[in-house]
């Protein structure tokens, strides 16, 4: 299914958040082309009163000058240089990135303002910024988080049906890795009896250090109402015998109970222990071959 995609001008670029660890946000695009079955945005597009189901990402808003609008705002006096998050609602390099490019855009807008930045992905599309990300990294803290919650192919299939395949991400780590930017991997979300197994975790903390991660960590499934309607009706199709124990554990919550989350990150907290990370990378200078770079990107 192929997104349309709607050019729209925005008026601000910058968003003030409440309530996360960081206080700016940034997302070129609005709407996502991904339709992960667990996506948390579905919540808000359903409090927007906007499609949340099968619909919600069918149309892509493009904010066509974002760019110029951020350089605008890191202009102003007032501009006091904090972390801004790139991709916290929508992914800033799922495919119309490859036509628009507005997320290479506003990187650099940001280290032309010394501004440090926090990029959140799926996509290997990613690597294709290669260059203005080490030049962001000699003036500005930069970080690249490569979501991947799991390397199970049925899983990832189903529930990511229009991402890139898991193992084409750890390529696109280990790309970023040796060109000396700091980049890691988000398992997120964590979904209880699908990827929370220590084998699973397992599996991705091994393919993470073996890429170079220089970090890893996990966040588990936010169900509230939008999405958890959505992920149900996937569940009750592709994994049934999940079904009753979702809507027990999630009744009137839309997190784990606290025991459940401490737990899991416990057990990746032992994994990361376990595994040993291999010895750090020596940085390029210059950005990998284009070439590698645009197969990396399919």
């Amino acid at each position: 299914m192929r997104a349309i995609y709607r050019e729209e001008p925005c008026r601000s670029a910058l968003n003030q958040v409440k309530g996360m660890d960081f206080n700016w946000s940034l997302n070129p695009y609005m709407g996502c082309a991904h339709r992960c079955t667990f996506c948390y945005v579905r919540g808000f597009e359903q409090r927007a009163d906007r499609p949340a189901d099968d619909r919600y990402g069918q149309s892509v808003r493009v904010k066509v000058n974002v760019a110029e609008v951020l350089g605008q705002e890191l202009s102003r006096p007032s501009w006091t240089h904090e972390e801004v998050v790139i991709g916290a609602a929508t992914d800033p390099y799922q495919p119309a990135e490859g036509l628009y490019r507005l997320t290479r855009a506003c990187i650099r807008q940001l280290t032309r303002h010394r501004t440090p930045f926090n990029i959140i992905t799926r996509g290997p599309l990613v690597i294709r910024d290669v260059d203005v990300l080490q030049e962001a990294s000699r003036r500005v803290a930069v970080a690249v988080n490569l979501s991947i919650p799991t390397l199970d192919e049925r899983l990832w299939r189903t529930t990511e049906p229009g991402t890139a395949p898991p193992r084409q991400r750890l390529r696109a780590l280990r790309i970023l890795r040796e060109a000396g930017i700091r980049a890691g991997v988000a398992m997120a979300p964590i979904l209880p009896g699908l990827s929370d197994s220590r084998e699973s975790m397992a599996t991705v903390v091994r393919g993470a250090r073996e890429a170079g991660a220089a970090f890893i960590w996990a966040d588990l499934v936010n169900l509230r109402p939008g999405t958890r309607e959505h992920f149900f009706t996937h569940l009750a199709h592709d994994w049934p015998e999940e079904l009753a124990r979702y809507e027990r554990i999630f009744a009137g919550r839309s997190y784990l109970p606290t025991d459940d989350r401490t737990a899991i990150r416990d057990q990746l907290a032992a994994l990361k222990r376990e595994i040993p990370a291999r010895r750090p990378f020596v940085p390029l200078l210059e950005p990998p071959p284009a070439a590698e770079q645009l197969d990396l990107a399919i």
